[in-house]
């Protein structure tokens, strides 16, 4: 990316299930969802949101190879969308073990998102 504009940053949290693309997809709905851009366009090379890109960067605590990655590019609207998943997040106690919720042991994973906008 040759120039930043906007940071967004969230988190998600899967308490059942150990589901790291859940928790994923709801960091990343955690960083964008509240914000707005609309001067994103005039910044933009030739002022088009296909030139816009986004960075995708998400700290997770265990199987990520276990991301699906498809499913948190769906959730952003425009541009040209990159994932990165790294060490990070939580594993921590839920204290309970759900078998109708998926739950494999105990643990609820909590991922951190950022998300970088630019061209």
């Amino acid at each position: 990316m040759e120039q930043i504009l906007f940071v967004q940053t969230g988190t998600g949290v899967d308490v059942h299930g150990q589901n790291v693309t859940k928790a994923s997809v709801r960091a990343v709905r955690n960083a964008i969802f509240s914000n707005s851009m609309p001067g994103i366009e005039k910044s933009l090379p030739e002022q088009k949101l296909e030139n816009m890109k986004v960075n995708v960067r998400l700290a997770i605590p265990r199987d990520r190879d276990n991301l699906e990655v498809d499913e948190i590019k769906k959730i952003i609207p425009y541009g040209n969308v990159t994932v990165d998943a790294v060490d990070g997040g939580m594993a921590t106690t839920s204290g309970i073990v759900l078998e109708d919720k998926e739950d494999k042991n105990d643990l609820m994973y909590i991922v951190n998102a950022a998300v970088e906008v630019g061209f």
